[in-house]
């Protein structure tokens, strides 16, 4: 903690690891906002928590937000079928689902398995409400160990929330063919920047003066996406999410318009959720 104002010291946090302070701060100003696209009090606690310059991340736009929102449908959709469920929140920095669901979702059981590295997990122990439902690992989600703690009797569903972008691409492909090979039955949620990026930001993308985005080698095509299906054994379907609607006429009306139109869907990025299929008996 930082001993002149009480708030946490996010200092150690560097690299990728740092990205979660922008997307935090991301999801904790739309919250705040009068007229605020996404209920996330958690986030505003957790920011207000932190002693950091916010302010080096620079525009603190609706994505982040967005996205969110994008991943809480997919998982309610999951839990409302799967009530008991584990969600496994792979590197999932300072990401605040769980209260966000937990509130949603009335008599929630889902249990919840965070994955991170141990910088981020001890800035969450300390920093966010413990409860029975959720576990810790501090671990990278490359080290698959992780998968042998995780409970599929109630069903599996996985989050790659601002993950796989960072991995080189044989990495990405590797945890996603992993995951579809161990949890049959279950779902796995990630998004994807354009494709473009990665050929064109090899040094990274700069967010402000004062910050620039790591780089980010891995993405793939909505088109290429949907190869998966068939591709990877265990993937029984590939589903391109929309985007969700925003505020103001661009976020509400122009970019999920542009999102979906043929032209634009193949240079823009993706949100997928890939479903596994059944254990064979």
């Amino acid at each position: 903690m930082n001993p002149a104002d009480g708030k946490a010291d996010a200092s150690l946090l560097t690299g990728v690891s740092e990205t979660a302070l922008l997307t935090l701060n991301g999801r904790a100003h739309q919250a705040r906002h009068p007229d605020a696209i996404i209920d996330d009090p958690m986030a505003i606690r957790l920011a207000d928590a932190i002693d950091c310059d916010f302010d080096k991340f620079g525009r603190k736009g609706q994505e982040m937000a967005l996205r969110s929102l994008a991943f809480d449908k997919c998982t309610t959709q999951y839990l409302t079928e799967h009530p008991a469920a584990t969600v496994v929140a792979l590197a999932e920095g300072l990401q605040t689902s769980f209260w966000r669901l937990d509130s949603t979702l009335a008599g929630a059981q889902f249990r919840w398995l965070t994955i991170d590295f141990a910088s981020i997990i001890d800035l969450r122990r300390r920093l966010l409400p413990l409860s029975p439902r959720i576990a810790t690992r501090a671990q990278s989600a490359l080290d698959y160990s992780w998968m042998d703690k995780v409970d599929t009797s109630d069903g599996v569903f996985i989050t790659a929330e601002g993950l796989l972008m960072y991995l080189q691409p044989e990495e990405s492909m590797g945890l996603i063919t992993e995951c579809a090979k161990r949890f049959p039955g279950g779902q796995m949620i990630f998004d994807l920047p354009p494709v473009v990026v990665k050929r064109l930001a090899r040094k990274g993308i700069r967010a402000s003066r004062h910050y620039r985005v790591p780089p980010m080698p891995f993405s793939l095509s909505p088109r290429q996406l949907a190869g998966l299906a068939h591709t990877v054994p265990g993937i029984r379907a590939v589903h391109d999410l929309p985007i969700p609607r925003g505020r103001g006429l661009f976020f509400r009306t122009l970019f999920p318009a542009f999102w979906q139109l043929p032209l634009t869907r193949q240079i823009r990025g993706a949100y997928t959720l890939l479903e596994f299929g059944a254990r064979l008996s």
